[in-house]
Parts: structure tokens; sequence; C-alpha cells
């Protein structure tokens, strides 16, 4: 019996690729499309990236962006939110936030949604912590709990709800608990 091998994309081939939806992510020489959102996922990415940037952004600090591609070491990945330092974000020649990242955010958070699997999240954010990211957050809304990933050190989980969740530095002021955090679940 003969096998074939089925051609193996380099990243460069991968970012030339029509973009999908939900966003497809290049890990390994593989493609690997994230699930669509689910309702608490999306209430969530949205509450975070608004009230990160209430706070950086009129300082010009630093900025959260939603589902933003990142390309570096290897890998394309679309983190569910990503914050970056103000003078770390690339720009176009006219001066616009450029359409392309190829570089590493400073806080990478991903957020489960449905069956997601937890594994490839969580070495996406092992990727964002070996390049340079000063922090990861692996938010669970099922059990309610977040794994937080500081460059370095051993994962923490928090689970009660007067715990206040660590941050960048950039972000010092951005005070969350995890019951605000999953607060924002109710309406």
């Amino acid at each position: 019996m003969v096998k074939s091998l089925a051609k193996t994309l380099t990243l460069e081939e991968f970012l030339k690729l029509p973009e999908t939806k939900p966003a497809s992510e290049y890990i390994n020489g593989q493609i690997i499309q994230k699930p669509m959102p689910h309702g608490k996922h999306s209430i969530l990415q949205g509450e975070l990236v608004s009230n990160i940037n209430s706070l950086v952004k009129p300082q010009k600090i630093a900025l959260a962006f939603p589902e933003l591609r990142c390309s570096f070491g290897g890998r394309s990945i679309v983190p569910d939110v990503t914050v970056f330092a103000w003078e770390r974000i690339p720009l176009d020649e006219s001066g616009d936030v450029a359409n392309v990242f190829k570089t590493y955010p400073d806080w990478t958070i991903e957020i489960l949604s449905g069956y997601q699997n937890q594994t490839k999240v969580t070495g996406n954010i092992l990727h964002c912590l070996e390049y340079g990211s000063k922090l990861g957050w692996l938010i669970d809304p099922d059990e309610r709990c977040v794994l937080v990933y500081p460059p370095n050190q051993r994962p923490k989980l928090f689970q009660e709800e007067q715990q206040i969740l660590p941050v960048i530095d950039l972000v010092s002021d951005f005070q969350l608990t995890l019951g605000r955090l999953f607060g924002w679940l109710k309406l």
C-alpha cells in the first residue's frame, strides 16, 4: 500500500489563503479552524475589550483588540483578546494601524467556548509567553474560573469571586474581580 503525504503549507503560504469565518490558525504546520464563539464567549470578549480600552486608549498607553491575527514564531494565531502596548502597535506607511501584526501581544486572553480544545488554546498562550508576552489568561465561562499564566512561572487558578485577577503593568488601573468578570454574563 502506498501512502501519499499531504503537502504541508508554510506560514507564508497560509497567510496568502483567504480568511475563514470563524478564523483559522496555523499551528505546527496544520490549519486549525477555531470554533464558532458562543454567547458567553462573545459577551466576555466584548466587555473585556471595551473595559480595557476605556482605561488605556485615551492616554495612549495600550490598545485591546478582539480576534486579531498575530503571526510570529512560526505560528499564526487569533487570540480572543490581545492587548498591545501603544508603542508596539504596528502601523502602515500612512500611520494607520496595520492590517498585519507579525509580533506577539503583550497580553493574550483566550475564552473557552463550547467544545473548544483546552490543550490547543493553552498551547497558544504558552507560545505567546515564549516569544515575549507578559501575561496570558484562559477563561472558562462554564467552570467560572480563570487560569492565569505569568511568564516563567507556573499558572495560577482563580475561582473565588472576590479574587482580583492579575493584569500587566500597562493596565494596572484595570481592577477586575472574578465575580465582576462573570457578572457580565447576567443581563
